[in-house]
């Protein structure tokens, strides 16, 4: 499923994003992985949600293409295709939302997401409903949308009671999780 979802945003990237304006984009396009790598920075041993590949890839390579690739992707695409009237911007957004969260439904029962620590499917909606317009938001106001980032990182620490500091795994749980 995976390895399908990368090589279809690639396509559809390379079909309907508008590359003219790439650096216009560029900024954001690195600000939604930089996002996903402070998730990771954060969760490396308390994750709320974990890929897995049916593959053979560990979980780490499947989560990786999606912070490379398809998010870099996600993004140009998302902002190339964003429409001028209030109405259609409304459309547009709540499409993408439907579709990660579409998508992740599926990967939720293929077996090739997994949840953990309080997180569900239902969380990943109201996520993704604030990281679409945040991406809309970094993209006309960097600072503004990186001071909100920094309060939503606090909120959902606090909120799913991420250790701050680095906790041991023993490997009988790590072996369990994959």
């Amino acid at each position: 499923m995976h390895i399908f979802i990368t090589i279809w945003a690639v396509a559809a990237a390379w079909r309907w994003a508008d590359w003219s304006r790439f650096r216009e984009f560029h900024a954001t396009m690195i600000y939604m992985p930089a996002m996903d790598l402070l998730y990771f920075y954060f969760t490396h041993n308390y994750p709320l949600w974990t890929v897995q590949s049916h593959f053979g890839l560990p979980h780490t390579g499947v989560a990786l293409l999606y912070t490379f690739i398809v998010f870099p992707c996600t993004v140009i695409l998302f902002l190339s295709n964003y429409p001028d009237t209030l109405s259609k911007q409304i459309i547009h957004v709540g499409k993408w939302v439907l579709l990660y969260v579409g998508t992740e439904w599926i990967g939720h029962l293929t077996r090739a997401i997994y949840y953990d620590n309080g997180w569900s499917l239902g969380w990943s909606f109201l996520f993704v409903i604030v990281m679409f317009p945040m991406l809309i938001l970094h993209y006309k106001r960097p600072s503004l949308a990186y001071i909100a980032s920094v309060i939503i990182i606090v909120i959902l620490i606090y909120s799913f009671d991420v250790p701050w500091t680095s906790t041991h795994v023993d490997e009988e749980t790590l072996l369990w999780k994959l």
